[in-house]
């Protein structure tokens, strides 16, 4: 038998070999460990941005809780040169507050980025005091819409609707928040939520015009609330003069405090117009048909806004569901007057509408109370004369020109534009100190900055 013997060099090739498998297998190891920490470096990273921007959120709650107490006295609605809207900082991380544009109601357009600062939630119609004429007439609105969201509130237990099908029955008790609408039978996404899928007040990119014109369909969100409730006293807690049940003597001292001219003359002016009817005692209906008489006594607009915040007609505590005339827009303004008067037709409730609207563009240092839907309106105006001699809301009448609710719909990116968060806030006034009465997670609804935003982020936070 042969012997077969292997050379020094070929034993020396085959360790070659096995080294140079050994080291390829051990580099793809350390390649695949340092990819997978790469990426999780990465993931660190964005679970930093996003802990940053979720304390930008509550960053910005504070600071909006701040803003309203300092700016949002006596019903004023604060505006966005007050304080900051748009990328203000908190650490590496920035807010936001999506808002609406108050010129949006008057040029008739869309806009295709979105408006900063908050959202007056008295320029919206109230679900549960709004009736049916009056949410009929919102834009997309369906009657039987309309009758079933009287149905789902209603507390007599009489429905005629069948949510059999829909494996629940109707609460039969008023709304508890605006989302609660996805419950009422019938609800559509576009119905509530239209093109503004986002619900950021503007059309982005990947939004259509579903009526073909490229204005934005806005969904029942937009135009809808249930927080609308105006204290009927002081601040400080203290009463308002009832000028139906005050004295001459009360009013006139009132009158006087407030600096108001020809004090007494106008104290037993409005005294007798009370008491002195032909008929017996008589009231005002509501504050805008006090000062719609105080105009016919003699009395000056700007005497009138002296002791505007501190007269009332009825000693309810709170005026639940008056819309603010200030902030309303147009569509939200026709509604309204649509449904307070069977007389008033639509092209009338439009007429008035764009009128408000128009005046108060052009006069913005003339709102300071509802005087001025006279002047805007006129004295024999229908639509004026409806709302002056309306007692609805206990005795408050439909409008006003104050606010205590507020939307701060906040959104907020940690450092480098990563860790996306969106929360809306509704902040109360009514009480004082402003609260937060509702909080809702909206970062499900995706980008709503619009693309100026992302392309400064981009710009001015590109990562090492």
């Amino acid at each position: 038998m042969l012997k077969v013997e292997h050379s020094p060099r070929s034993e020396s090739g085959s360790v070659l070999i096995i080294v140079l498998w050994v080291s390829l297998g051990l580099v793809s190891i350390a390649l695949y460990f340092a990819q997978s920490m790469t990426y999780e470096l990465r993931a660190s990273d964005n679970r930093v941005s996003g802990l940053a921007a979720d304390q930008a959120i509550e960053g910005a709650a504070r600071y909006v809780a701040n803003a309203l107490a300092l700016y949002a006295t006596n019903g004023a609605v604060p505006t966005s040169a007050e304080f900051s809207c748009a990328a203000v900082p908190i650490g590496d991380a920035k807010f936001w507050l999506i808002g609406r544009d108050p010129a949006a109601s008057l040029s008739q357009s869309t806009p295709t980025e979105p408006y900063f600062g908050l959202v007056d939630e008295t320029s919206k119609l109230n679900l549960n005091s709004a009736n049916t004429n009056t949410l009929a007439y919102l834009p997309n609105m369906t009657p039987d819409f309309a009758q079933a969201i009287l149905d789902w509130r209603g507390t007599n237990g009489v429905v005629s609707l069948d949510y059999s099908t829909l494996g629940y029955y109707p609460k039969f008790a008023p709304f508890e928040s605006v989302d609660e609408l996805r419950l009422v039978y019938g609800a559509t996404v576009d119905l509530l939520a239209g093109d503004d899928i986002n619900r950021n007040g503007a059309l982005d990119a990947n939004e259509k015009s579903s009526n073909g014109t490229g204005l934005m369909n806005c969904g029942l969100f937009e135009y809808t609330t249930v927080w609308t409730r105006e204290p009927n006293f002081h601040s400080d807690g203290t009463s308002l003069t009832n000028v139906n049940t005050a004295s001459q003597t009360a009013i006139q001292s009132l009158l006087e405090t407030d600096g108001a001219g020809n004090a007494a003359n106008l104290a037993q002016s409005i005294y007798r117009y009370v008491h002195s009817s032909p008929a017996g005692v008589r009231s005002f209906n509501n504050i805008l048909d006090f000062a719609l008489q105080c105009r016919n006594l003699g009395m000056n607009e700007a005497d009138f806004a002296k002791i505007y915040n501190d007269v009332t007609t009825t000693n309810v505590t709170y005026f639940r569901g008056r819309v603010n005339v200030n902030t309303a827009g147009a569509d939200v303004l026709t509604a309204l007057f649509m449904g307070i008067n069977n007389n008033i037709n639509e092209q009338t409730a439009e007429g008035a509408a764009q009128t408000l609207i128009t005046y108060r563009q052009q006069n913005p240092n003339s709102l300071d109370s509802i005087w001025w839907l006279i002047d805007a309106l006129g004295n024999n105006n229908p639509v004026l004369t409806a709302l002056a001699g309306s007692s609805a809301n206990s005795g408050g009448g439909y409008v006003t020109t104050k606010s205590f609710q507020f939307t701060a719909d906040v959104a907020a990116v940690g450092p480098y534009g990563r860790g996306y968060r969106r929360v809306k806030f509704i902040f109360d006034t009514s009480e004082g100190t402003p609260i937060i009465v509702y909080r809702q997670d909206l970062s499900r609804l995706g980008w709503a900055l619009g693309d100026k935003a992302r392309q400064t982020l981009l710009a001015n936070n590109t990562p090492p």
